[in-house]
């Protein structure tokens, strides 16, 4: 999807959304990620935390490694 088409959809999901606190969230969301700058959490972490990152995103690609959300709500039901 193309920056504009992005922007615009962005700016259709805000004007959509009625509740202060859901925009007020977002908005401290966007504020903190916007002045992140990138690679800046990558960058503390160890090589080998850096690895088991990729390998647990290349195995998320595969739907036999996943948990449905009711089997893992079941599992933490305790703590929900």
């Amino acid at each position: 999807m193309e920056t504009s088409q992005l922007k615009n959809n962005f700016h259709q999901l805000i004007e959509s959304i009625d509740n202060d606190r859901i925009l007020d969230k977002f908005f401290g969301l966007m504020s903190r990620t916007k002045d992140s700058v990138d690679g800046q959490l990558w960058s503390r972490l160890s090589k080998e935390e850096q690895e088991e990152l990729l390998l647990s995103d290349i195995e998320s690609d595969d739907p036999k490694n996943l948990i449905s959300h009711s089997e893992i709500q079941k599992k933490h039901n305790k703590w929900l």
